[in-house]
């Protein structure tokens, strides 16, 4: 699959964004470290989103796709530096995968250099071409990247599109190669497009460059450019075993998985292959790419999750003890294999001490009489001997094999010891290392202490049916919000104060998710996802107790549409999240829209305020809704937690689960009850609860298992 752009493809790709010429840059953004957003305002259009993703792609974009609410250095540096820029140029930079695009500010012209090749970048210059700001600092052999650095784009490529007939010739009768390698080499067409040339000339692509007809051969590249300019077009090439593209919208997910490549022009190689074709380029990349780019925030925080251990993301006192002295192990093994090394070389060179001797007098005398350069100069005809050092005085020599001819053991002598010194100066270092390893030793019996201690308190918590605690540096996003999984693995989360309002609606709501809202004033706003959730976890963590149902947070389910019944089962928890669950009823109703019937704009004399929204349109009821909860032990990501549902979602989980519903019993009270049976951190358990409670029933979450008792059996109630 093509996944980086060719010059060919950035050609076709200046052209079109000089479309958007005099739109004003209206934000800057970085949902993931390797995209850059730039949200651009045309006069008479309708903004749009400018998607670099380092290295990789570019393409422009009108989907929903959230942002971090506290943007990175780079993307706060481009907000000062373009913010209220208007873009007045974009130009391909040679023939090379290089675009730079020309703001003008009242602080003056700014540049944006876009690198596509290697691993990508982009470079903010100043009107002097000064970097202001690389998004990731380099260093190459005829430049750097680095801020107040002048710029240096790469050495310049051939750009075929000013190539005349007298140039082409002159270039083909220099050739050595046949017609097609020198149309990719020299001339920077790359082998696919030197095949299609070659193909329009109806010339063999094997004969020699030379006996090429020059002026036949222009006329097809020219043809091949013309038809850039003049098509303006877009195709997506689908690979051979593609089936049907679907009709029940999961388009996205289809290209994502079937397009081989995006191409502007289509070639006589993709004859007979099933294309779809666009308005650009810009809309083909973004129809093939643009549901993977726009969840770029979500998989940062997903890797952020998974950064602390691979593969988990968190980690128990054992696993980090059990890393500790895998790490240890190692340590002390490199210190003992260097105090052997040491040792063995000491006593080589006292099993050669006739040839090392006669090493350093010879070289002492050659320094003397010739100096440093000539004895450097005159190494190379000495296979005794691989370098020397005139600064420490010193000369690595090769010992002798049983044979005596130059063997495997290097040693490093000084010139100003004797045999002897030498090989004590070995020894001590070798007394010194060990020395030192005493304190590893010492370090690693610790830790394996530690470990045996970790080991039997895990086990203790195992038996008396307490999960194991795992340590973490952070929350899962959703846990900053109220949040559950309904039974297909769809999330939904909802605000706990005004600002967590603000953040679902402004970042977590977009597409075909729904909104979902209590009939109550100061009830949450709630999203559900129609692509993000949970998925089983096919390999869990093995600190996790049996039975407990343990799933992985996914930025792309297979749930299908948002149904009637997913709606339903939502809305009985917006009402448990709202001011209703302490009312003292048992029912209440809810209602649902969709996004774009979501808006903070108010009318005239109206005032809309933190949290707050106005809802236009028709409303989705649901009426006469259960004001009981469902409250469930799960893991995701491998990390315990205490999830609230719906009963009937509780139940099919299973393990241990419970039902409350609003009631006398002070959520710190009963919080403490699920800590105290459960080993979850009390900090963990409160979010979940919506208020004071009452417990229905009872399986094992309010009360301990006892060891051989299987999870989800029913306790009673005093």
């Amino acid at each position: 699959m093509k996944q980086a752009m060719s010059a060919f493809d950035l050609r076709a790709i200046a052209h079109e964004l000089q479309a958007h010429l005099g739109a004003w840059v209206k934000k800057s953004y970085m949902p993931h470290y390797e995209q850059v957003v730039l949200r651009f305002n045309p006069k008479d259009a309708d903004a749009f989103d400018l998607v670099i993703v380092r290295g990789r792609r570019i393409s422009t974009s009108t989907r929903d796709r959230p942002m971090p609410m506290s943007p990175p250095p780079f993307a706060m540096l481009l907000r000062k530096q373009l913010g209220n820029a208007r873009l007045i140029a974009v130009e391909q930079v040679a023939f090379d995968r290089l675009l730079r695009l020309t703001f003008t500010t009242k602080g003056g012209d700014r540049h944006l250099v876009i690198e596509c090749f290697g691993e990508g970048n982009v470079i903010l210059l100043d009107e002097e071409q000064t970097i202001i700001q690389p998004l990731t600092h380099a260093t190459y052999r005829d430049r750097t990247l680095k801020r107040g650095e002048p710029y240096l784009p790469p050495p310049p490529a051939q750009d075929p599109d000013e190539l005349d007939v007298d140039a082409l010739a002159s270039i083909l009768a220099d050739s050595d190669r046949n017609l097609a390698s020198t149309l990719g080499g020299q001339v920077n067409l790359g082998g696919r497009l030197a095949n299609a040339v070659c193909d329009a000339a109806g010339i063999e692509p094997g004969l020699d460059a030379a006996a090429a007809d020059a002026t036949t051969v222009h006329a097809a590249l020219r043809g091949l450019l013309d038809r850039l300019e003049e098509e303006r077009a877009g195709h997506l090439v689908l690979k051979e075993d593609a089936p049907e593209a679907p009709t029940d919208g999961a388009l996205d997910a289809y290209l994502m998985e079937h397009v081989e490549e995006a191409t502007p022009v289509l070639l006589p190689d993709h004859e007979g292959r099933t294309t779809l074709a666009f308005s650009g380029m810009l809309h083909a990349i973004d129809a093939w790419w643009g549901g993977h780019d726009s969840d770029a925030l979500l998989r940062r925080e997903l890797e952020q999750v998974n950064a602390a251990a691979p593969g988990r993301g968190h980690s128990t006192d054992v696993e980090r003890l059990e890393r500790r002295l895998a790490q240890q192990e190692k340590a002390l093994g490199g210190f003992h294999a260097k105090v052997e090394k040491q040792q063995a070389l000491g006593h080589a060179i006292q099993e050669h001490w006739t040839h090392v001797d006669g090493l350093l007098a010879q070289t002492r005398e050659a320094v003397e009489r010739t100096g440093w350069d000539a004895v450097i100069a005159a190494l190379k005809g000495i296979p005794w001997i691989r370098s020397a050092d005139p600064a420490e005085r010193t000369i690595r020599c090769v010992l002798p094999n049983e044979d005596g001819e130059p063997g495997q053991q290097e040693v490093t002598l000084h010139l100003d010891e004797t045999v002897h010194q030498n090989a004590q100066r070995l020894f001590s270092a070798a007394r010194k290392q060990k020395d030192k390893s005493s304190g590893a030793v010492a370090a690693l019996e610790t830790t394996r202490t530690e470990l045996e201690r970790a080991k039997k308190k895990e086990a203790k918590q195992q038996a008396s049916g307490q999960v194991v605690r795992v340590k973490r540096s952070k929350r899962l996003w959703f846990e900053h919000h109220r949040w559950t999984m309904l039974a297909n693995g769809r999330l939904m989360v909802g605000g706990r104060d005004a600002k967590g309002n603000d953040a679902i609606v402004k970042k977590h709501l977009k597409g075909d998710d729904r909104y979902l809202h209590a009939d109550l004033h100061g009830a949450p706003s709630c999203a559900m996802q129609s692509q993000r959730g949970f998925t089983v976890d096919e390999r869990p963590p093995a600190y996790l107790p049996e039975g407990m149902p343990a799933f992985r947070l996914s930025d792309r389910i297979d749930a299908g549409p948002i149904t009637e019944e997913d709606l339903e089962h939502g809305a009985q928890l917006a009402l448990c999240w709202s001011r209703a669950w302490g009312s003292g009823g048992g029912h209440g109703t809810v209602y649902s829209v969709k996004p774009a019937q979501v808006s903070k704009t108010a009318q005239t004399g109206e005032f809309v305020g933190a949290g707050a929204f106005i809802v236009r349109g028709q409303r989705q009821w649901f009426k006469d809704l259960d004001l009981r909860l469902g409250v469930v032990l799960v893991a995701i990501n491998g990390v315990p937690l205490l999830m609230g549902t719906t009963p009937k979602q509780a139940e099919a989980l299973g393990g241990r689960w419970a039902i409350i519903s609003g009631g006398r019993t002070k959520k710190e009270t009963a919080a403490n009850r699920i800590a105290k049976a459960t080993g979850l951190s009390v900090d963990d358990i409160l979010p979940v609860l919506p208020g004071p409670i009452d417990i229905v029933e009872d399986h094992h979450l309010f009360s301990a298992l006892q060891r051989g008792e299987p999870a989800g059996a029913s306790t009673a109630e005093d």
